[in-house]
């Protein structure tokens, strides 16, 4: 009998202890051969618990199950409301856990092979104008250590257009370089090289200056690591990805922006501005470290004032016939 309640909430008696061997196994293959991140792993494992935990609620074995128990599972996520990009994420992660255990030996069949794939509609989030962009960073004006810190991180999100986690896992080596590019390691620890622009750089160098960040590091260092990082909290540890959002969220809040602004809205400021201001796709694509130019396409679509004003400079028949 299926013990969920009507939000699919389980009693913690039939919570599985442990995940099974094969997710277990799946997991350690994702970090080990795919080299997965943290935040990545602990996101499948918690979707693979809610999968087992529906199992055990069940009576269905993890291992054995078929794909008609998939198809139910699927269905109950969709009917207590989670959103199509939650449902299709955990569609996936299902995918991959069960076609690992195929190509290990450790199944014969797959469950999942004839699932229907969860369609997500493609949102864009809405991109800050630059005059808004300016009020978030011109608010940051003082001159104490952390008033530097923020608008330096700020400055730093906005003109490299990196990912919060890129930002906050970034080195003091990876920022001194003299040709003003930082190192960004994106997804899969691969490396880019992003320049970065003089409002930024002086934000940054007001921040690294003894009057900046030497004033928050500790005497003696708590993590390695730790003394390497380029932007610290007010313990003198490296700032956390969470650390950051408090910050940007605080700032926003300050200047009326607040819930709209995220590290997201920035960095898809970042690649709306510069395409407006005529910089090449592929250059953006690069920029923001995507492997596909059509994710760059989803990230950086513009406005349609924007698309019939550079159609109207460029094209030869756009205002009333042929020239000449």
């Amino acid at each position: 009998m299926n013990r969920a309640g009507p939000t699919g909430a389980v009693p913690d008696d039939v919570l599985p202890e442990a995940l099974s061997n094969g997710s277990e196994e799946y997991l350690s293959w994702l970090a080990v051969e795919r080299g997965r991140s943290a935040n990545t792993l602990r996101s499948y494992r918690r979707d693979l618990v809610a999968w087992e935990t529906w199992c055990v609620s069940g009576g269905v074995a993890p291992e054995g199950a078929s794909a008609g128990d998939l198809e139910r599972y699927v269905a109950e996520l969709r009917g207590r409301g989670l959103s199509p990009a939650t449902v299709a994420r955990r569609t996936s992660v299902l995918r991959g856990r069960y076609r690992f255990a195929v190509d290990e030996g450790l199944s014969r069949e797959d469950p999942t092979a004839d699932l229907a794939a969860s369609r997500v509609p493609r949102r864009l989030p809405k991109a800050l104008g630059e005059d808004e962009v300016a009020r978030l960073l011109d608010a940051v004006g003082g001159t104490s250590p952390v008033d530097r810190r923020d608008r330096a991180l700020l400055e730093v999100l906005y003109a490299t257009g990196a990912r919060i986690s890129e930002v906050v896992g970034l080195t003091l080596t990876d920022v001194a370089d003299a040709d003003a590019l930082v190192k960004v390691r994106g997804k899969g620890d691969k490396e880019r090289l992003v320049p970065l622009g003089q409002a930024a750089r002086v934000a940054l160098a007001a921040w690294l200056s003894p009057a900046g960040r030497e004033q928050l590091a500790p005497a003696r260092w708590a993590r390695r690591g730790d003394a390497e990082a380029v932007f610290l909290n007010l313990r003198g540890g490296r700032l956390t990805r969470q650390g950051a959002w408090a910050v940007l969220r605080s700032r926003a809040e300050a200047v009326g922006l607040g819930g709209r602004v995220s590290p997201h809205v920035l960095r898809h400021s970042c690649a709306t501005h510069l395409l407006a201001r005529g910089a090449d796709i592929r250059v953006v694509q690069e920029l923001l470290g995507h492997v596909s130019i059509g994710t760059t396409q989803l990230y950086t679509k513009l406005g349609t004032e924007h698309l019939v004003r550079a159609y109207d400079q460029a094209h030869p028949r756009s205002r009333g016939g042929p020239e000449g």
